[in-house]
Parts: C-alpha cells; structure tokens; sequence
C-alpha cells in the first residue's frame, strides 16, 4: 500500500495534470465562421491567409469551426446558434445575412462582418465610427458600387432601353439599393426591371425567362448565391449577346465581360485583423467599421469580341486589368 506522502503526491500531479488539461483547452480561442457559400472559395482562403499573418494557424493556436448555409436564410439562424453553445470567441459572418443571423443569436459574442453591403442601412452598426453594439467590420458600399456598375453599363453603349438587375433582395443589404438605382436609371435614360430571386432554382428560372432580346443590359447583384451560380449566369449572358456588368472578378472564369467590384479575396484578407483585435481585449464598439475603398474594373476584350461588343476606349484606359 502506498504511504500518505505518496499518495498526496499521486493526487497533485492527477489533479495538475486534468489543470493543465484544461488550461490548454481555454487558451486556444475559437473563431466561428458563418457563411452561405461553398467550401474553398476565395474569401475563406483570404481569412486564413490574414490570419496567418498575424500569427494564427488553425488547429495550432486558434480552432476554427466553419459553418456553411444553404440558400435558406433559417438556416443561417441555426448555425449561428450553434455557434453561439460552442462558445466561440468571435464570429466571423461572411456576408450582411450572415451578419444578421449571428447578431439575432448573440448580443454578447463579438460579431466580425466582412464585405457587408451597407452596415448603417441593415442595422448591423448604429455608426461606422462608433459601431457601439457587439459588430464591427468592413463595409463594401454595396448601394454606391451598384449604382457605379449601372454607369459602367451605360458607357458600355445601353442607351434608353429597359436593363435588368438580378438581385436578391431578401438580402437586408438589396432593398436600400433599389431607389437610388432607380433614380441613377432615370437619369441615364433606362428603365430599370428588378428581377428578384433567392435560390439557385431560382436562378435558373429567371435566366431562361429574362426576355434577352428586348433588353438592353444586364447588372448582376453581389450576394453570394448569384456568385455560387456564377458559370450558370455568366453562360447565358454571353449566349444572349447582352451587354452586361458583374459584381466580382471570379465571373471572369466563366466567360464575364466587365465586372466592378472589390477582390473578395482581400476584403475577407483584412477582416483577420478585427479577429487580432478582438482575440487580443478590443471590443468591437471601439473599432471602427471600415469601409473598402479599393475597387477593381476587369474587361474580357475576348468575350467582347465573341459577344460583338465594341468596348469603349475609355473604359479600357481606366480598366485595373484588361484581359486581351
């Protein structure tokens, strides 16, 4: 039988040992990512490439639980709870509905929202200086750039014709945009024809029943659904022969004439760095919600010529990248 002292000694290093357990466990944070697109694409790769470097890998010293919605925006809602029993120590929502979601299951974890349509609009920030709620992050403009991307159709040549916006509009981001857009269509002589839809099959429906020949120019809207449907898109918008505008530069695989937009890739980059913050005492009320600045212009002289379109001069000058 073993003595006293030695049985006290037994009992500390069992009790040291399931400390040190537990220490372990709790010092490595937890990032929960919300998001309503599919696996590998790029702004997942620019969130672990910015966390990177700051010094973070995943399943090193930080875990990382990703969670990916369908089309369906209860499903959304039922991640982010899940999220929230995990007790992660910051969300990242990938998206203004993800945003949404994560901000409806929690009022006390802090919520990073990367290229969120228009923060102040959605409700996901009361001051883009001042955030004061439990949300920071970075704000794509989504209503100044759609309005750009009508411009850009309009140089494209679309004069006094009816132009398409395929949007979906149960994005809280969609809706603030259509007035203004409206009012830019006004005065560049167009009419505006919302073309709303949620799902894929949507998607689908709507682009074989767009009546292609009456039209005079498409813009596609930014969320993440379009973009998982972004071969099925920009095909039949090549076939039609249409002039039209795109919101991110991964249309251009597909066949995209023109897109307007940020690099997703970049934007998700940068939001590693309220991740830092948080993960190291800021709170989200302190951190100002950043709004991106930096927009790329791409032009497919290829498809151009495939289509007939005569790209103007100017626009080619002022293009980021022209793809010949």
């Amino acid at each position: 039988m073993l003595s006293r002292p030695a049985l006290c000694l037994l009992w500390t290093l069992f009790a040291l040992t399931f400390a040190s357990v537990g220490i372990g466990d709790n010092a490595v944070p937890k990032i929960g990512v919300l998001m309503r697109v599919a696996a590998n694409w790029p702004g997942e790769h620019g969130l672990l490439e910015g966390l990177g470097q700051h010094g973070y890998v995943d399943g090193k010293n930080v875990l990382i639980e990703w969670r990916r919605a369908s089309s369906d925006l209860a499903d959304l809602r039922s991640l982010a709870a899940e999220l929230v029993t995990r007790k992660v120590d910051v969300i990242v929502a990938f998206s203004t509905p993800a945003a949404v979601a994560a901000l409806e299951a929690t009022n006390t974890i802090p919520v990073v929202f990367a290229a969120a349509g228009d923060p102040l609009a959605t409700g996901l920030a009361t001051s883009l200086a001042r955030p004061a709620g439990n949300a920071t992050g970075i704000s794509i403009q989504a209503t100044e750039i759609a309005v750009k991307r009508f411009d850009l159709l309009h140089q494209l040549g679309v004069r006094a014709r009816r132009v398409v916006y395929l949007v979906n509009l149960a994005n809280p981001s969609g809706p603030p945009q259509l007035e203004p857009l409206r009012q830019a269509a006004k005065t560049m002589g167009m009419t505006l024809e919302v073309v709303d839809v949620h799902t894929a099959e949507e998607i689908h429906r709507a682009l074989r029943s767009i009546p292609w020949r009456s039209i005079g120019g498409i813009v596609i809207g930014g969320d993440t659904i379009q973009l998982q449907e972004a071969d099925e898109i920009a095909r039949v918008v090549q076939r039609a022969r249409v002039p039209a505008v795109f919101p991110y530069r991964e249309y251009h695989r597909f066949g995209a004439l023109l897109s307007y937009g940020p690099n997703l890739q970049r934007v998700y980059e940068r939001t590693a760095y309220y991740v830092d913050r948080i993960l190291k005492g800021a709170k989200p009320a302190e951190l100002p919600v950043e709004q991106w600045s930096k927009f790329e212009l791409i032009v497919d002289l290829r498809i151009a010529r495939k289509m007939g379109i005569k790209v103007p001069q100017e626009l080619l000058y002022r293009a980021d990248e022209v793809i010949q």
